[in-house]
């Protein structure tokens, strides 16, 4: 089975290769919080919370998604390296 920490390092190397950063984030005082936001060419800025594929989102996870999406925010779940493609391709339109 893969570790969350081999999907995020795949993610991390596949944003760098599309021309974008991607920076942990750690927000003192805020649990919840997103592991990376991923910033690419153009302006295209996503939240991204990375699980194993049996991984679960907790409850701080759960309300930070909603405040998210009520923000009209971009946030997604990644759980493989094969959804990190994915994503890479729909985010960078490439």
């Amino acid at each position: 089975m893969i570790l969350e920490r081999d999907i995020e390092r795949y993610l991390v190397r596949r944003t760098i290769e599309h021309g974008g950063v991607a920076y942990k984030w750690v927000s003192p005082g805020r649990v919840g919080v997103a592991d990376r936001i991923v910033l690419l060419p153009g302006g295209v800025v996503w939240f991204v919370e990375l699980k194993t594929a049996t991984g679960r989102l907790s409850p701080w996870q759960k309300l930070f998604a909603a405040e998210m999406a009520r923000l009209e925010l971009n946030y997604i779940v990644i759980r493989s390296k094969e959804e990190v493609d994915g994503f890479i391709k729909k985010a960078s339109g490439r």
